[in-house]
């Protein structure tokens, strides 16, 4: 008996392990034996040792959850944090909440007394005595108007307290993303459209604080009158209360699953309006572009497929959506039919009375509209979730790059540049390298310039400079230190930078020119504009430095706009200057004035020269030839042209510099 209990033991163990755990015929022969050994020992010490199994299964001991069960987990705990901080978005408005919540109460309490009072009334009118009737049916009028008075007075409250509080809410939230938008690095908005952030910053912030205040409100004054109704249902008539409200369980069950859906749909929805806002966005900022290649009945169809897709989409939550009501609805009507004709058993059989049945009535007809106001709220509810999924991804992202933060020196900028064995690749084109263990010095008041055919990496020296971008490999060395330990604010009040394209903003060139520098005075703007030569156009202007440029500078020409650029490039009076061809927008005359300007404002400056043109170069300092993201030449212009061979003098000879 003994024997045949320890064997019945063994088995149990075996069958009992974990799934993933499998044993051969020698192990479970091995397992066997070690508990018919061990089975005279005290109950403790009857548990399997660990330490035996290690020998034929280290690995297979390991009990772990299933990964479906993981994964449920985590949605769970995703959409309960979700939710959480859906409503904590609410807190720093918590008094006018609570206010607007008190009004709401009262106003629903309103509400739910009218079924009531309008029970008793009819009691009265079918009384014999008239005089009673008409004496009691005053005083009740009388109160009911004054408590009606007050209630909309409430109704007020609580709407106007609901809707500047979601204003407010708005207002934050749009603040939040958009200082989250800009604090991001530069390499985010190579990924992501112009058009798919504007749509976060303002649908999705919207749609979220709509969920938090107003829907808000709506549910709980669907979810009070729905409580107040069931309870007067079941004081009313406790039987005709069961009768009705049989139907409540099955439409909650339907009313969770239909939010699942909602909640997937809504995201896929806003996802799709991103990707519309971003073509919108990008070919009408781009007119002129699609005018002068007669693309506007090609791009029309293309938002038009874009338009057709969401349409889809919108149709499938609309196919729910009216599945969902008409049910609903279904089981309202339901509800009163099965109400009605039980009561009126119950009215034949003298159990209820008239104003009762009627009371009875329109609080369930009262529960039924609620019930429809939850279901709306559920459904708007998980619209914002995904939505404010989107948005707290944003607000969330941590920049690689931050905006400042990091070491100030505590003497004067130098402007000494170093890079040091950088290697680069645009996150968009991981594959690709741009700089290659590249390699340049840059010493303090001198004037470098940088020169190669098209895709050699010259620009990306200025956008690494600027730090848009940091290396993969290697670094960049301001005065000694490694970029990356600088405050990126301090070190880009030091440089000042002029595109190849410059972009002005929508404003006067005025708000432009002292765009990197507010405290700027009129001194130094006309200063300024004197040697990047912008005074000779803006003094023809009527209303001068306050002329508005329109968007992106459009009313002015290419040679104004890059005048202006150079402008504000020269009004932060930086230690270092970049000048990405800054003169190739320049008309022959123009280029030889700012030239001038730009040579007497080198002076004392390290000036990083990316050069498309010859006569930009001349004068440099140094020169370094670029190709395959290396330094193949460097030297003055007169030792590069001196060598035969050479690539910098196959460059000057066909004016390919890029």
């Amino acid at each position: 008996m003994s024997l045949l209990c320890k064997f019945v033991r063994t088995s149990m163990v075996l069958h009992t392990r974990p799934r993933s755990l499998c044993f051969n015929a020698s192990q479970r022969c091995y397992i066997e034996a070690y508990i018919l050994q061990t089975s005279q020992l005290t109950r403790r010490k009857i548990v399997i040792n660990l330490k035996h199994f290690k020998r034929f299964s280290s690995d297979a001991l390991k009990v772990r959850v299933p990964e479906s069960a993981k994964s449920t987990n985590k949605i769970k705990n995703s959409k309960n944090n979700e939710f959480r901080r859906l409503f904590m978005l609410a807190a720093p408005q918590k008094w006018r909440l609570v206010g607007a919540i008190t009004f709401l109460i009262i106003s629903s309490t309103v509400t739910m007394a009218v079924p009531f009072c309008l029970g008793k009334i009819i009691d009265i009118i079918y009384k014999n005595d008239e005089n009673e009737t008409r004496e009691n049916l005053n005083k009740v009028c009388l109160a009911l108007l004054g408590i009606f008075l007050f209630g909309g007075v409430c109704n007020f409250g609580r709407v106007y307290l609901m809707s500047t509080t979601g204003h407010k809410i708005t207002q934050s939230l749009r603040k939040k993303a958009y200082g989250a938008i800009l604090s991001q690095e530069t390499a985010m908005f190579d990924k992501v459209s112009t058009g798919e952030l504007v749509g976060r910053l303002s649908g999705d912030a919207q749609l979220v604080s709509y969920a938090v205040t107003s829907n808000i409100s709506d549910g709980l004054r669907s979810g009070i009158m729905t409580v107040a109704g069931i309870s007067m249902m079941f004081y009313v008539s406790p039987q005709l209360a069961l009768v009705g409200l049989s139907i409540v369980p099955p439409v909650a069950g339907m009313g969770i699953l239909y939010g699942r859906f909602v909640r997937n749909i809504s995201k896929d929805v806003q996802n799709s309006l991103a990707s519309l806002n971003t073509t919108a966005e990008e070919k009408i900022s781009n007119i002129r572009t699609v005018k002068a290649f007669a693309q506007e009945t090609n791009e029309i169809e293309i938002y038009r497929t874009k338009l057709q897709d969401l349409l889809q989409l919108c149709y499938k939550e609309s196919f729910y959506r009216g599945i969902f009501f008409g049910l609903t609805g279904l089981s309202g009507n339901v509800i009163i039919l099965s109400v009605l004709y039980y009561g009126g058993c119950m009215l034949s059989d003298s159990a209820i009375s008239v104003g009762s049945l009627s009371a009875f009535l329109l609080y369930a007809a009262y529960v039924g509209i609620s019930m429809g106001g939850l279901s709306s709220f559920y459904s708007e509810l998980n619209k914002a979730l995904g939505a404010s999924t989107r948005l707290f991804e944003l607000i969330d992202r941590k920049p690689s790059i931050p905006i400042e933060g990091g070491k100030i020196l505590d003497r004067e900028l130098l402007g000494d540049i170093v890079f040091k064995n950088v290697s680069f690749s645009y996150p968009t084109r991981s594959d690709f390298m741009v700089l290659n263990d590249f390699n340049l010095h840059i010493p303090k008041n001198s004037n470098t310039a940088v020169v190669g055919p098209s895709g050699s990496g010259k620009s990306t020296l200025a956008s690494l400079l600027l730090r848009l971008y940091d290396p993969i490999t290697g670094s960049v060395l301001l005065d000694g230190h490694d970029l990356r330990e600088l405050d990126p604010f301090w070190v880009k009040k030091q440089i000042g930078f002029v595109s190849q394209e410059p972009i002005l903003f929508n404003g006067t060139i005025r708000e432009n020119i002292t765009y990197g520098s507010k405290d700027a005075s009129e001194d130094d703007l006309l200063e300024v504009a004197e040697q990047a030569n912008v005074l000779e156009f803006v003094q023809r202007m009527t209303d001068g430095f306050d002329t508005h440029v329109g968007e992106r500078g459009i009313t002015l020409s290419g040679g104004q706009r890059q005048r202006i650029a150079i402008a504000r490039a020269l009004i932060k009076k930086p230690k270092i200057l970049i000048l990405d061809e800054a003169t190739s927008a320049l008309d022959a005359e123009s280029e030889k004035l700012v030239q001038e300007a730009l040579e007497n404002a080198t002076k004392g400056r390290s000036v990083l020269i990316i050069a498309h043109r010859l006569s930009t170069i001349r004068t440099a300092d140094a020169i370094a030839a670029l190709d395959g993201g290396r330094v193949r030449e460097s030297g003055t212009y007169d030792e590069l042209m001196a060598l035969p061979n050479g690539l910098f003098r196959k460059l000057v000879k066909h004016q390919t510099f890029g």
